[in-house]
């Protein structure tokens, strides 16, 4: 085998390829669109949904959705944010899967007018299914802070497992809060 086909082999076992878009029951996940911004921003200025994030500042406008979009729409990358959408292509929410120092994380978030439906599990069990058919043999990592029994909830459905416990900053709460990491391995994974 020659040096570029190793090289080409290699890349692909450390990624899971380009972003997809997976259709799930009632959602549409696709790669994000510029044209996102407007709703990122909305769902994001709702401190009921940025409170339960660590990188989401607050106050949250149209440009901070902007500088993100540009990040993952340059096809740099070797994460996948995929919007999360209704039939109509409403954005909703995003599902990540994103390549950090210590291995793939599992990231989410949805619009406060969509909570308590089912479409989170929905959407994060349709992404981790795709994902762990393109990487096998990878553990995912997450966690939520402790006070979002809803994602932890989730988590737990898909099988993840609670590694640790401490404490996280939270720009938008703007201190640290108490959080709980979890790991997923694909053989725990459960489909919803």
């Amino acid at each position: 085998m020659n040096a570029a086909v190793v090289e080409r082999t290699v890349e692909r076992r450390l990624t899971p390829g380009p972003c997809p878009v997976i259709q799930s029951e009632r959602l549409t996940l696709r790669p994000h669109r510029l044209a996102d911004a407007d709703a990122i921003a909305s769902s994001l200025a709702d401190f009921k949904v940025s409170r339960m994030l660590a990188c989401v500042p607050q106050p949250y406008d149209r440009q901070d959705a902007l500088d993100w979009l540009i990040r993952q729409t340059s096809g740099l990358l070797p994460d996948w944010n995929l919007a999360i959408t209704t039939g109509d292509d409403v954005h909703i929410g995003v599902v990540g899967m994103e390549l950090q120092r210590d291995g793939w994380h599992l990231g989410y978030w949805l619009n406060r007018y969509y909570w308590d439906r089912g479409y989170m599990t929905e959407a994060t069990g349709a992404v981790l299914e795709r994902f762990f058919r393109r990487m096998p043999e990878v553990t995912v990592y997450s966690g939520a802070f402790a006070d979002n029994l809803a994602s932890l909830n989730i988590q737990r459905k898909l099988g993840f497992r609670i590694v640790d416990a401490g404490e996280v900053f939270s720009l938008a709460r703007n201190r640290m809060a108490p959080h709980i990491d979890t790991e997923l391995s694909p053989e725990n994974f459960r489909r919803p």
